[in-house]
This record gives structure tokens, C-alpha cells and sequence, in this order.
């Protein structure tokens, strides 16, 4: 019998700029355990098409992939992906690029309609990459183009579940990544469960898309085993850990942290609703910081209550459990709460307008930060689908349609589609409503943000110094040899913000936006170093000034961007 043809290095892409799902990292870290040489890019800092192609032509020549898996999580990134895929086609006609995700699994068909996709990937992609890697000739949940042949939808053999999913964690961190700066980049997803039970009518990753794209009946908590796995390999390499999933409890987190210092991350919760006041506790106690993001459906409590008694929205707190939870949760000095909510849902009017920009208010003056955004398209969300029945209209509801609208996007432009009210009178007040709430909830935003510059004030506690040669950070695929021993230095704020500095080189030699050179660096590590024990303003701006050599202005301006980084507090 012929042996199969391995295919490795596979090379794995998210479809958008910025940073990718974390699927892309439990699929690496599989495929590296099964034998297959895998790395990621986790993140993409391209804005036009000719910086994805010189960044494309670097990468593939590094790795000299067999396998580009592009992950389409996100239906924004459609025309993206697809851009992606043709110029790695261009560049490497030999390449088998695979798809997989969310939304290309909703959209399979149409993709695999296209000349560019070799593999579209239904549901979890662990398994059938891997098979796909290894040279099966039918991988499980995978579509294949063939010359002549019309695809046809593939039943799903490899579904997750809380009692099949023990192999699927984090491993060979200090192998996945390209560059440094694509590891730090990386902010620390990790995924306690999968799947939703709710049907909520704004949502692409409802019940019924989870069912159809991925098998997944219910939602499932993964096994504590993994989740601890994954906490141990990523924790040394992160400043953060994130969560986007309600079915957890204290008591689960308390296992998957066992043996792992978190003491000095920073913890940031994506919940839908309201979490008991013990997971709050835990969480506290744990990490330097909390950043809980409470998704309560919408601001208003009339409109909330009658999308839920219709059964299109999962199920929310009243304004006086969420009210009651934020007193409760005060306690807790290094926990921050944002509550979100979507403006302009079904069943809009005056009083729930009215509503909405009393409950900003409120949540404002309990110190909450409030996350607001109009209702948006998404693909296969029962109001996209069927707007009509809302008395409303959006704005892309086809493939055909959703792609036109992100082709003809200007280059780093990230608007979306989005559903109105037929009703000009209501769709105009429900937008200056949204205006008004959003501008409070940026007003309060930016004043929290605020260093006092009457105030004593320092680094922030978790603020750190690192030292690399430029191709260490960048990568070697991302800089020239002549500059590639140089020496930089990377500041990384409490909240993630990275500044990378250089005085040894000049634009001229090596150019990036994320990087400051020459005097710019030279005065901001000496900022830097005037705070590195609390100090206050004034006094910091006359140290500074005499130890740089600059005018007060300037001194000033320096101390003033580093409070915007957050790369100071005050204390």
C-alpha cells in the first residue's frame, strides 16, 4: 500500500488584521503533538493589499509551508480572507490553503465555489487538519475541491464535546510563534467551554448556526485538565488571560488555576449576564487586576424583558440585580466592571430610548465603564435574516451582498453592515440616543484614563522593560540583515500597550509604525526612568527636562503620552 503524502510546515493565518481567534493556537498546538511541524501568525499589523503581500512573500519564505489553514472566524473578514488566499496563490501556486471557522462554515458553499480554497473546514478544525496534514484521502468535516466535481455539504464525523475534548490544549509555545512580537501580541484567550444555548435574533454563533455549522447541539464546560494545561503554558508567555464563556463557576476556575501564579496578570471576563459574586472573589484573588464585561442585552430594561419574553434574547439581569452586583462587587478594590449593551435592537421606542440614556447615566456615576454599539448585520442572525419581521432593514443579509459591502471598504476602514428602522423618525432618534450614550460612555472612558498632573505619580505597577535584538523581535523574515543584531527596548503597559524603542537605528535603515527611533526613543526612556519611583508631575517635568536636555514642552508632552499609554498611575 502507498504511503501518504505528509504535508508540513502548515502555516496558520487568522483572515483579518489585528489579532486572530485563539483557535488558531489549540489547532497548532495539536498538530504539533501529532507530529506536524505548525506555526501561527497570531497577529496581522497589514492595512493595504501591497503591505499583505510583502509581509505573505517574507512569511512563506521562512517557513516554506505545505499547508496555509486560514481561520474565518469572523464574518467581517470576509473579503480579507479571500484577498489572503489569492495572494498566497500568486506567490505559491503549490500551497493547499484550508479554510475553517465560524463563518466559513456558514458560507461554505460559496467559498468552496472559489478557485482559491483548496479545503473549507466545517466545525472543530483539531482533527481534520490534522487527518488532512497527514494525507488522509477524505479528512472528517472537510469539503474538498476537486476539478469537475460540485461540492456537496459532508456530515460532521468530529464534533467537541465535554467528553472528547481532553486532547485538545495549549502546548509548544516556545515553538508556534515567528517573532517576539507576535508572542507578546498574543493576549491570552483561553477557552473554558464551547458552544451557546441562546438564540439570541442579533447573533451569528447562536444556537441554530452552532448546530448547523459545528454539531453541537449544547454548549459544554471543557475538562478541568486541559483548562489547567492550557493556564500553565500560556502564563509565562502572557501579561493577560481573557475568558468569553458563562458556564463556568469559581470553583472550576479555582482547579484549572491550581499550580499556576497569576498574581501579577491581568484578568479580563467576557460574561453574558451576571456571575455570582464568588466567582468575583475568586477572580480577585487571583490576579493583579479584573476587567469584567457584563453583556446585559440592551440598556433599556422595558426593551430587554420583551425581546426575552419572546424568546430572542438569552436571559438578563433586571437593572436592580445589576445594580445590586456592582455594589457587591465593590469590595473588590482591582476589579473594573464594563457593562455592555446594543443599541437600536427590535422593539425600540420613545420610553426604551428614554431608558437607555438614564441607565448610561447611572451605570456612569457607579464608576461603571459602558461598552455601546448599534445593531450590526451578521449572517445567519434571525434579525438579518428576516428584518422585515422587525419592521426594519440591513444592510447585507447574502454572501454576495456582505462581501460587495467589505470590498468596496477603503484599506483599514472597519465599518460593518448594519440594521435600521424603516421608521426615519424612530431610526433618527434612535441614533442620537446612541450618540448621546456614546459620547458619555467616552467622556467617562477618558477621565478614568486621566494621570492628574498635580498628582505624585510612577510606572504602573505591572509596567515592564525587555531587551531584544530587533530580529528577535520582529522576526527574520521582518527586518533586514543589517539591522538585525541591533539592540531595542519593549515597555509593555499594565493594560497591554507596547512601546518599542531604538536610538541604535534610523528610519532610514529599518522603518515600522510600532517602532520610535533616535531622539523621540531617547526621550521617552529617560521619561521612563524619571518614574520609576513615584515622583510628582511637576517635579518629574523639571528632572526630565534636565536629564533629556529638552524644554519643559516637551517634557511635559513626553509625560503626558505615557499617561495616555497608561504606562502611569498615580500613587
Amino acid at each position: 500500500m502507498a504511503s501518504r503524502r505528509s504535508l508540513s510546515p502548515v502555516l496558520l493565518l487568522g483572515a483579518g488584521a489585528g489579532e486572530a481567534a485563539c483557535g488558531i493556537l489549540y489547532i497548532a498546538s495539536y498538530l504539533r503533538r501529532g507530529g506536524v511541524e505548525a506555526y501561527v501568525r497570531v497577529f496581522d499589523w497589514d492595512v493595504t493589499e501591497d503591505e499583505m503581500r510583502t509581509s505573505l512573500e517574507a512569511l512563506l519564505g521562512r517557513v516554506r509551508p505545505k499547508v496555509i489553514g486560514l481561520s474565518l472566524k469572523w464574518f467581517h473578514h470576509v473579503y480579507r480572507a479571500i484577498q489572503l488566499a489569492r495572494i498566497i496563490r500568486d506567490i505559491d501556486p503549490e500551497i493547499r490553503i484550508a479554510v475553517g471557522g465560524n463563518t466559513a462554515a456558514h458560507w461554505w458553499r460559496e467559498l468552496s465555489a472559489l478557485d482559491c480554497f483548496d479545503d473549507i473546514i466545517l466545525g472543530d478544525g483539531e482533527l481534520p487538519l490534522l487527518a488532512l496534514c497527514q494525507g488522509h484521502p477524505a479528512p472528517p468535516n472537510c469539503i474538498s475541491r476537486k476539478s469537475g466535481v460540485k461540492p456537496e455539504r459532508v456530515p460532521l464525523e468530529y464534533v467537541q464535546s465535554a467528553t472528547n475534548s481532553d486532547d485538545v490544549y495549549y502546548s509548544h509555545f516556545s515553538e508556534l510563534f515567528l517573532s517576539e512580537r507576535d508572542r507578546n501580541a498574543f493576549s491570552g484567550w483561553i477557552a473554558p467551554g464551547k458552544g451557546c444555548k441562546e438564540n439570541c435574533l442579533y447573533c451569528a454563533g447562536a444556537r441554530k448556526n452552532q448546530r448547523e455549522d459545528f454539531g453541537r447541539l449544547n454548549p459544554f464546560v471543557r475538562p478541568e485538565g486541559p483548562v489547567r494545561r492550557d493556564h500553565a503554558e500560556i502564563a509565562p508567555h502572557t501579561w493577560q488571560i481573557r475568558y468569553d464563556f458563562p458556564g463556568s463557576t469559581a470553583e472550576y476556575l479555582e482547579a484549572t488555576w491550581a499550580g499556576v501564579d497569576l498574581s501579577k496578570h491581568l484578568c479580563t471576563y467576557f460574561l453574558w449576564g451576571l456571575p455570582t459574586i464568588e466567582m468575583i472573589d475568586a477572580l480577585s484573588s487571583h490576579f493583579e487586576k479584573v476587567y469584567v464585561v457584563l453583556d446585559i442585552g440592551c440598556f433599556s430594561e422595558l426593551q430587554r424583558q420583551a425581546l426575552m419574553s419572546k424568546g430572542v434574547l438569552k436571559p438578563c439581569p433586571t437593572n436592580a440585580e445589576l445594580f445590586n452586583f456592582i455594589e457587591l462587587s465593590r469590595k473588590n478594590r482591582n476589579v473594573e466592571l464594563e457593562v455592555s449593551g446594543i443599541a437600536g435592537l427590535p422593539l425600540a421606542s420613545k420610553e426604551t430610548l428614554r431608558e437607555e440614556l438614564k441607565f448610561a447615566e447611572t451605570v456612569i456615576a457607579m464608576d461603571c465603564v459602558g461598552g455601546y454599539q448599534r445593531l450590526e448585520a451578521q449572517p445567519g442572525a434571525l434579525v438579518t435574516d428576516r428584518p422585515e419581521r422587525y419592521d426594519m432593514q440591513t444592510e447585507a443579509r447574502s454572501f454576495s451582498e456582505f462581501l460587495s459591502y467589505f470590498e468596496q471598504l477603503e484599506p483599514g476602514d472597519n465599518s460593518v453592515p448594519m440594521i435600521r428602522f424603516k421608521d426615519r423618525a424612530l431610526e433618527a432618534e434612535v441614533q442620537r440616543t446612541a450618540e448621546q450614550v456614546s459620547e458619555l460612555a467616552w467622556a467617562h472612558r477618558t477621565k478614568r484614563r486621566e494621570v492628574p498632573m498635580k498628582a505624585t505619580t510612577r510606572l504602573r505597577t505591572a509596567a515592564s522593560s525587555r531587551q531584544f535584538t530587533m530580529s528577535d523581535w520582529f522576526g527574520s523574515h521582518g527586518v533586514p540583515a543589517r539591522v538585525a543584531k541591533e539592540p531595542m527596548t519593549v515597555v509593555r503597559s499594565t493594560y497591554g500597550a507596547y512601546l518599542n524603542l531604538t536610538t541604535a537605528v534610523s528610519p532610514r535603515k529599518f522603518a515600522d509604525p510600532s517602532l520610535r527611533h533616535g531622539e523621540e526613543a531617547r526621550i521617552l526612556q529617560a521619561a521612563l526612568l524619571t518614574f520609576d519611583q513615584p515622583i510628582p508631575v511637576p517635579q518629574g517635568v523639571t528632572r526630565l527636562a534636565s536629564s533629556a536636555r529638552i524644554d519643559a514642552q516637551t517634557a511635559r508632552e513626553a509625560i503626558q503620552f505615557l499617561a495616555e499609554g497608561l504606562f502611569l498611575q498615580p500613587g
